[in-house]
């Protein structure tokens, strides 16, 4: 196998997600209404995967069981999010982005596109489903711990 200068990708992948992160905390914070960037995390979560639970939301982020707790009793408080009892287990609770929450996760999704849009400026489609096939292999080579 080749020699890989692991330094130089793992760097590379990392200044994306840096760049990533400081326009979606911009975002937030210009147009968020006062919500933190781990709220609009959520609403994109509960957004992708609608009736999913706290327990859901834990999993997917690895945040502690407390601090998803917190998190989300202020969407529910802030009417970003609504719960039902699931009708097949009544102590589970299912989440659900209510009209504001909509409203809310529509705008940072705008912010989140049009930096898809500018980090594949100039890429073919070929080129994108080919870096989206390398970037899924390389998740899958380091699997979940």
């Amino acid at each position: 196998m080749r020699q890989i200068p692991s330094a130089e990708l793992l760097d590379r992948l990392h200044l994306l997600m840096l760049r990533f992160h400081r326009r979606m905390h911009d975002a937030v914070r210009d147009e968020g209404d006062g919500l933190a960037i781990m709220e609009a995390r959520a609403l994109a979560f509960f957004a992708r995967h609608e009736g999913n639970t706290q327990s859901d939301l834990v999993q997917h982020t690895g945040r502690d069981k407390a601090q998803v707790a917190r998190l989300v009793k202020t969407l529910l408080d802030r009417d970003l999010l609504e719960s039902a009892r699931d009708p097949d287990d009544g102590r589970v609770l299912r989440l659900a982005l209510t009209a504001s929450g909509k409203t809310m996760q529509r705008k940072m999704q705008r912010y989140r596109a049009a930096f898809e849009h500018a980090l594949v400026e100039g890429f073919d489609e070929a080129e994108v489903q080919d870096a989206i096939a390398l970037l899924d292999r390389m998740v899958a080579n380091v699997g979940e711990k």
